[in-house]
């Protein structure tokens, strides 16, 4: 049995020192040490020894047990460092590269079309100003000269959240709020979102708008068309033709539709203008006397414009887009090209 210890002994050294992975070795471990392994085989022979033998065997499998798993920690030990040093080697970082640019988001396309109409007609003296989303029916539609009986509330596809508050159809409640904590003159825009009940490719449930009003003493609608002309060629070029439809709106009088000549054909008539060669882009008109009785405003001593358009529908003819959802996606492949 000593020289068969022995002989385990020493093929075991060899086996550990060239085993090559932390499988290899723990599978070498099993052979050797395990329940089923060469030293239980080795050791089941005890029974044959004499007394005296018996003591010295033990002694001596006992000390090749121990350097068996001495040898298998310090193989352990050298395969983690080997691994260490492999992939340090592999994964070591050049400090001299360049680094890795980072993709920057970009605004909005209504975003930008915010903005640059907010900055023409702040240019022309206009102030900004917000309302709330959810509004009470007197602002949105009462003071605005549209009566729960009147017709247009139709036109307005509603969301109503009770029978008194709605979420704003339109912009123009902040005309409403502005003019009755302000006394004339006053110049304002009011960007914002409204909702209505519509979705299509040029529709949507929830989209933009810029309302915008003027109050003061002898406003014409001669003032009305040189302001929105300016907006209009600043905006769209010095080149774009304008034309003045005259329109019905419950809260002006009298009203225009604003149309430019087709950024799409340049005016010669094409499916997207539909052959008129003009696209529609706002609505304006003189503030109805109606309106200023509900904000207490002297219609004898002061008269004033207001405006709108859908920003949406100005960011599609200024770029091009051709399907309103588009801006509601969030696909970067289009958001990307902003």
């Amino acid at each position: 049995m000593k020289a068969r210890l022995q002989e385990m002994l020493d093929t075991a050294r060899t086996a550990i020192a060239v085993a090559a992975s932390e499988i290899q070795l723990q599978d070498l471990r099993v052979s050797l040490l395990g329940k089923k392994g060469t030293l239980t085989a080795i050791m089941k022979g005890m029974g044959q020894l004499t007394a005296e033998e018996r003591p010295l065997i033990g002694a001596l499998a006992n000390e090749v047990k121990s350097e068996l798993e001495t040898l298998i920690g310090m193989r352990r030990q050298e395969l983690s460092d080997e691994e260490i040093a492999s992939r340090l080697e592999r994964e070591k970082i050049d400090v001299t590269l360049p680094g890795r640019g980072t993709i920057r988001g970009s605004k909005h396309p209504i975003t930008l079309v915010t903005e640059e109409i907010t900055e023409i007609f702040t240019s022309l003296g206009f102030g900004v100003e917000e309302g709330p989303e959810v509004e009470k029916d007197f602002y949105n539609f009462e003071a605005l000269n549209i009566p729960k009986d009147h017709p247009a509330r139709d036109m307005q596809d509603t969301f109503y959240i009770s029978d008194d508050v709605v979420l704003r159809t339109h912009t123009s409640p902040v005309q409403i709020r502005t003019m009755l904590r302000q006394p004339p003159p006053v110049r304002v825009i009011a960007p914002g979102t409204v909702y209505r009940r519509d979705s299509d490719i040029t529709h949507s449930p929830m989209f933009h708008q810029v309302e915008g009003f003027l109050v003061d003493r002898n406003i014409t609608f001669g003032d009305l068309k040189g302001i929105l002309t300016t907006f209009i060629t600043q905006f769209f070029g010095e080149k774009v033709g304008v034309r003045f439809r005259p329109s019905f709106f419950p809260f002006t009088e009298p009203s225009a539709e604003v149309d430019i000549a087709c950024v799409i054909c340049g005016g010669k008539g094409c499916r997207v203008c539909k052959n008129s060669g003009w696209l529609e882009i706002l609505g304006s008109g003189m503030i109805d006397p109606e309106v200023f009785k509900s904000v207490d405003y002297d219609a004898s001593a002061y008269s004033g414009f207001a405006f709108g358009m859908g920003l949406e529908r100005v960011a599609m003819l200024k770029y091009g887009v051709n399907d309103l959802r588009l801006f509601f996606e969030n696909d970067l492949r289009f958001l990307r090209q902003f």
